[in-house]
């Protein structure tokens, strides 16, 4: 029986045309290596439109790299960063941020994923004491790993309070795109407007190939990005082809529309499955993920047929998500077989 991968996550699915169309574009001929060339040039200006013309961007692999090496130019080893427990960089990194930043990681509980300034205000503290770690950094995932979305007031309330603490926030942004069309914002709404210091803005979840930008709203951060770029590996020689889907990407409002479509059939999921009685949806469905909970007998069974992932072993916990190609037909399928299973 071939298991289905359209629930798995939204990294399963393919390249949008467009995005394989910029980077056949790209492909002819010959051009200069390392970020020289003009594509990535045009990407560049691509993004102050969306963020602000102050800021600095620099194109890395993949998402990982972006958390942990822009979280290492705004770091030294003896600091502290905290984020939720259940954030990407706590369990999904394999300690890549402490091994290659040196800090300690602080993680918060919370119910939804959400940090807020009285979720972090017991965990911050030893300022000035050479015994203790160093308080720098609060990092905050948009939207979270449950789904989850920040209002630009939540992200400004955490900002207003790094800042007063001589500390700075960082966001991971591998669903950004999802997050701002959920809210009907636009990129800056909840970045640079709400006061992020550090993004890393992913597309691979999105509809791209590959590739993250690690985006700076103070050119002071970023000073010596480019050496920590190269010395953690990250330093694409065909960088072209990165930046090219990110062109693709925010050019004819694409990110919009991708993210506005996998969110609506999320929706739609949830929806069909409301009328389920052994299954629970367990957070709000804001963006392109449906978290639910079924009999862990219902979820092995399920499982033969659709890749998924179990959350919270548990609670029996499951995360279905949705990208910007699944379609109402997709969504019937799997409702039809759970339907199928559940019976």
């Amino acid at each position: 029986m071939t298991v289905n991968d359209e629930v798995g996550s939204d990294n399963h699915s393919g390249v949008h045309p467009d995005i394989l169309k910029a980077i056949e574009t790209v492909n002819a001929g010959y051009s200069v290596a390392y970020g020289d060339d003009k594509c990535t040039n045009r990407t560049v200006k691509k993004f102050k439109e969306h963020f602000g013309k102050d800021i600095d961007v620099f194109f890395v692999g993949n998402g990982t790299a972006a958390n942990i090496l822009g979280i290492k130019a705004i770091t030294n080893s003896f600091n502290s960063i905290f984020c939720a427990e259940t954030a990407h960089l706590n369990v999904h990194e394999c300690c890549g941020p402490e091994k290659f930043t040196g800090c300690k990681l602080t993680v918060v509980p919370t119910l939804d994923g959400k940090l807020t300034v009285d979720l972090l205000k017991p965990y911050i503290f030893g300022f000035c004491d050479p015994h203790m770690a160093q308080p720098k950094v609060i990092s905050i995932t948009q939207s979270t790993e449950y789904g989850t979305v920040y209002n630009p007031n939540e992200i400004k309330n955490l900002s207003d309070f790094a800042h007063s603490k001589k500390m700075l926030l960082h966001m991971d942004g591998a669903r950004l795109c999802n997050a701002a069309a959920s809210l009907n914002v636009d990129l800056a709404a909840i970045t640079r407007d709400a006061g992020v210091d550090v993004l890393s803005f992913g597309g691979t979840k999105n509809g791209m190939m590959f590739g993250d930008a690690v985006v700076f709203f103070d050119k002071n951060l970023s000073k010596n990005f480019e050496f920590i770029r190269k010395q953690g590996m990250h330093l694409t020689s065909k960088m072209r082809f990165i930046s090219a889907q990110f062109e693709a990407l925010l050019s004819n409002d694409l990110w919009h529309k991708n993210a506005k479509h996998a969110n609506n059939m999320a929706q739609f999921l949830c929806n069909e499955l409301k009328d389920v009685p052994q299954v629970k949806i367990t957070q709000k469905v804001q963006v392109n993920a449906v978290f639910a909970s079924l009999p862990k007998k219902f979820i092995t069974e399920l499982q033969k047929k659709y890749a998924f992932h179990v959350f919270n072993e548990q609670t029996s916990e499951v995360r279905w998500m949705c990208s910007f190609n699944t379609s109402k037909k997709d969504v019937m399928n799997f409702v039809k077989a759970i339907k199928a299973v559940v019976s």
